[in-house]
Formats: C-alpha cells, sequence, structure tokens
C-alpha cells in the first residue's frame, strides 16, 4: 500500500504522521489509527497499509509528538524493565484528555483538505490506550467521527476519571465497535458494565464484547497476539466502517 510521509500542525506543534492510501487512485473515506502504549513502529504501518487495503484512507499520527524523538520499545520486555516501563508511562501521561482533543480536531482538519480524503465523516479505531482515544474523540468531534472502534481499549468507564468515554455517552453520534479482552485489569467487570448501561441510556448504536484473548490480542508485536481474535477485529472493523462511512 502507498505510505506518505505527512505533518499535520497542531496547537503544539508539528505532528509526524503517515498517510496510507489503497493501491489504485481515488479518493475514500479517511480512518484515523491509534496505536498502543508502545507508540508508532512498523507494526502499525503495517496495520495501516491492512485497514488502507480495505478501502479507506489512513492517518497514523505520532501521537507522542510533543516529547520529541523516542526510542521504540520493545513490546514483549518494556513491562518487566524498570525503567523502560517509567519510560513507556511518562510519554502516556502526556496525552491529557485535553491534548488527545486538540490533536484530534488538527487531524480532522488535515484530512477535510486532503484530496486521498472522499466524504465528511470520518472513522476511528484505536488500541490498548488508543482505543480509549478513539471514544474520547467520537464524543468530542460527533459532527465528524461516523464510526469509532476499540479494541483491547483500557480505562473506557473508570470510575472518578474525568476524561473517561463513558462520561461522553450521550454525546456520541457515531456507530461503535468496542471488543474488550479476557480477565483485563485495565478494563474488568465493572467498567463493563458501567459503560454498557451509559451507551445503552444514551442511545448510542454500538456492539460491546469481550473476545476470548488477553489484552494486546490484535496488535501482532506484542506477545499476546492472538491470530483467531485479530482476524475477528478485522471483520468486524471492515464491517463497521462499510455500514457506516461513506
Amino acid at each position: 500500500m502507498p505510505r506518505t510521509d505527512v505533518t499535520v500542525p497542531t496547537e503544539d506543534g508539528v505532528c509526524p504522521a503517515t498517510l496510507h492510501t489503497p493501491s489504485s487512485d481515488g479518493s475514500r473515506p479517511a480512518v484515523i489509527i491509534y496505536p498502543d502504549a508502545g507508540g508508532v513502529r512498523e507494526t502499525f504501518l503495517a496495520m495501516a497499509d491492512q485497514l488502507a487495503d480495505l478501502g479507506y484512507t489512513v492517518l497514523l499520527p505520532d501521537v507522542y509528538y510533543r516529547s520529541g524523538e523516542y526510542e521504540p520499545f520493545d513490546l514483549a520486555t518494556v513491562f518487566s524493565d524498570p525503567p523502560e516501563r517509567e519510560r513507556l508511562m511518562a510519554l502516556m501521561g502526556s496525552l491529557t484528555g485535553e491534548a488527545v482533543v486538540r490533536d484530534a480536531g488538527a487531524f480532522l482538519e488535515f484530512l477535510a483538505g486532503r484530496p486521498e480524503v472522499s466524504g465528511t465523516g470520518v472513522g476511528t479505531t484505536g488500541y490498548c490506550m488508543g482505543g480509549r482515544i478513539s471514544l474520547i474523540v467520537a464524543g468530542h468531534f460527533p459532527d465528524r467521527v461516523a464510526a469509532a472502534a476499540s479494541f483491547h481499549g483500557g480505562r473506557l468507564a473508570a470510575e472518578g476519571d474525568p476524561d473517561s468515554p463513558y462520561l461522553l455517552a450521550d454525546q456520541i453520534r457515531a456507530a461503535l465497535y468496542i471488543a474488550g479482552a479476557e480477565n483485563d485489569g485495565s478494563f474488568g467487570p465493572d467498567q463493563y458494565e458501567r459503560l454498557d448501561k451509559a451507551l445503552t441510556a444514551a442511545g448510542v448504536r454500538y456492539t460491546l464484547v469481550t473476545y476470548p484473548a488477553a489484552h494486546g490480542f490484535a496488535v501482532p508485536d506484542n506477545t499476546t497476539y492472538d491470530e483467531a481474535a485479530a482476524q475477528r477485529h478485522w471483520t468486524a472493523m471492515a464491517d463497521l466502517y462499510a455500514a457506516n462511512l461513506t
């Protein structure tokens, strides 16, 4: 799939990103893909290519751009290596709710001006922390985000968290697909129930399921990658976007 290195002006600087398009010419609906805590790396470039191959123009932003250049993380060891874990947590902590929303506005404006993009309805998807971001963006930009997905997302309905996506349920107009992981401490049964109730009460169109796989199931370089769950996630995402992005 063709990849183009781009830069997106934001309120906080300039965000490097890649734009992924299908092999054939023409404009397509846009999708923003938000990576997991490990950030942009070859695995996510390949996933953005695969998503573009489904017929979309895909933006993959470096969500940690405020921190400047950083060494890529080894997802197999980062959580067992105290200094690396500390470095990762510091980067994650830089993504406040306000920063996420500011960036999303810039990404949407950027996509609106690209000839590779058709229509005004945009899709979002994300993994781990990116799944949470995907839903936050859907809640803050209801007139732009038409479909949003979250895969093994964490803190989606964390009690006491003012930025938790469940608090935005009554603002969401997008169709949602949310797939949690089994035995996931970042999105346990209490959060599942809280999110389910909030989305139902708000009349959101959504699917909320738990895949029989561990946190990280959809991302190939995670040690918990599960091929069957990953294929299920691709099918679900293709169906979601086909029904809601034109």
